[in-house]
């Protein structure tokens, strides 16, 4: 009698054996955790117990061979990728309703015999061997945290690029299907299908995480902003999801792990929003831009927020400090209150920049073209700031104080440039307090000196923006122009100048003149 115990015992564990075992290495692992178990399990009965046809969990067809990837032999060719995915609302169900009925009925003998976390080990090491062949498939690769600080960004991309869409295959399909199997098969046996769960699917799930974890701490350089704030958005919104499937106290810590990845790459989002501020901080004020143009470091930055705001509603959350705190439903953005978070440090950004700039502009030795430097750029930021989402971020208090410091500066510019020429051209009246036609003409030959030097670097500087140029020549005519053909009016009917009078530029030459200023050197 002991003997057919034993005799059913070990056929027993060979039909589990043949029904897990997907590959020759996953049956080893599986007789391994039987033979350590017992001694009447030993690997020499194991392998000399007979087959019973049909195996353990078949139905008699061929199924379960094909369920399993029976015969392809794995480990010997190479695995190829999966295609990409869009639709998650899928379940795979890998066994048969037969096969998962046979196996149910095989475990709850197991457990009753006092088996059960023998059993739920040799099923968790079947199934391991499939996730772990279904990963592969997605094209990840595991990396240790130093792999990847050490890679560079361009390679971290296409990492991230995979790593998105694996994470919510393996999150949203494969764990879930494992669940729903596993849920199945230990129907009534808890807590052996919890172990059995979290051990198949623990591995290839820390791996996933790691990498987040991994992305977290590397470098914070701005340009890594949006693939973070992807992956963070892929974290983010399956939280919800994972509650269901890792509501056991044994899979709780896992889903623990997820929200902590989640709250890592929220602050390493954050993390690169200082960066930015600490490379404007430390770009230098070496080299003065030629014509007074828009600086390399403005372009940058406010293409850089602009693009940023495409992702407003994840940087509010998180600049908020939610971290997905709100179970994946996007914080609510007033689009009237320029004081959230995320609207306070662009403006900090914002004001960075501008001292940076206002630093770099004493480079200039002219103070006419640090003033036109400063418009350039200025009107620049206030181009960037209303042809996007930064103008809801910034308010219309913001863009009107920046557009009355583009004004300022050209005032500036005013005074520095033209103000010594319209002092020269007052020339009083003629005759009884009015000055002598010969001062008239010194004057006449003081303008002529300043308007040529004015002209010829003037003409070679730039505008970019083609109305604060206009406004700027415009505003260059109404000053200079009315005092100008004063004193050429003036000189004109004087008797002391007769018709021997030479005038280089009439007012209509100083107009043309005037018009071609801010082309730059090119023109």
């Amino acid at each position: 009698m002991a003997e057919d115990g034993e005799e059913k015992l070990l056929a027993t564990v060979q039909h589990i054996v043949q029904t897990l075992g997907s590959s020759d290495t996953m049956t080893e692992d599986i007789l391994k955790v039987f033979s350590n178990y017992d001694g009447r399990l030993s690997l020499d009965k194991l392998y000399a117990a007979p087959v019973v046809p049909g195996g353990f969990g078949s139905d008699g067809s061929d199924d379960d061979e094909e369920d399993f990837g029976g015969g392809n032999n794995y480990g010997d060719e190479p695995i190829p990728i999966a295609k990409p995915v869009t639709d998650y609302d899928v379940v795979i169900d890998a066994l048969s309703p037969g096969s998962i009925a046979n196996v149910h009925q095989i475990a709850r003998r197991m457990v009753d015999a006092g088996f059960g976390r023998e059993c739920a080990e040799a099923y968790a090491a079947a199934r391991r061997g499939f996730v772990d062949e279904s990963v592969a498939r997605l094209g990840v690769r595991s990396r240790t945290a130093e792999e990847v600080h050490a890679s560079p960004w361009e390679e971290l991309e296409f990492d991230i690029a995979r790593w998105i869409p694996a994470f919510n295959m393996v999150f949203r399909i494969l764990i879930p299907s494992e669940r729903r199997l596993c849920d199945r098969v230990f129907d009534g046996l808890a807590p052996f299908g919890d172990l059995a769960f979290i051990a198949a699917v623990r591995t290839q799930a820390l791996q996933l995480i790691s990498f987040g974890d991994a992305i977290s701490s590397s470098s914070r350089a701005p340009e890594r902003l949006f693939r973070v704030v992807d992956m963070y958005e892929a974290v983010r919104d399956i939280l919800p999801d994972l509650d269901p499937v890792f509501s056991d106290p044994y899979s709780a810590a896992l889903r623990a792990e997820v929200s902590s990845m989640c709250n890592t790459l929220g602050s390493s989002i954050k993390g690169i929003f200082m960066e930015l501020e600490n490379l404007i901080r430390r770009d230098p004020a070496r080299i003065a831009a030629q014509g007074g143009v828009i600086h390399p470091i403005t372009r940058y930055v406010m293409n850089y927020l602009r693009a940023a705001c495409g992702s407003r509603q994840t940087l509010e959350e998180v600049m908020e400090g939610d971290f997905g705190a709100n179970g994946g439903a996007p914080v609510a953005v007033d689009p009237d209150r320029p004081t959230s978070s995320l609207a306070v440090h662009i403006a900090w950004i914002m004001d960075v920049l501008q001292k940076n700039l206002d630093m770099k502009s004493k480079i200039y030795r002219d103070p006419s073209l640090a003033s036109i430097f400063l418009m350039n750029n200025g009107k620049y930021i206030i181009h960037k700031v209303n042809d996007s989402e930064l103008g809801v971020l910034l308010g219309d208090e913001w863009i009107k104080q920046m557009t009355n410091r583009v004004r300022r500066w050209s005032m500036d510019y005013q005074r520095a440039t033209w103000g010594k020429v319209t002092t020269v051209l007052q020339s009083g009246t003629p005759g009884i307090g009015g000055l002598p036609a010969k001062a008239m003409l010194q004057k006449l030959r003081m303008f002529n000196t300043y308007f040529e030097e004015i002209y010829a670097a003037q003409s070679e500087w730039v505008i970019a923006d083609d109305q604060l140029k206009v406004d700027i020549r415009a505003a260059v005519e109404e000053t200079v122009m009315p005092v100008y053909a004063s004193l050429i009016a003036k000189l004109k009917s004087s008797p002391e100048t007769g018709r021997d009078l030479y005038i280089k530029y009439t007012p209509e030459d100083v107009v043309a003149h005037i018009q071609h200023l801010f082309e730059g050197a090119a023109k």
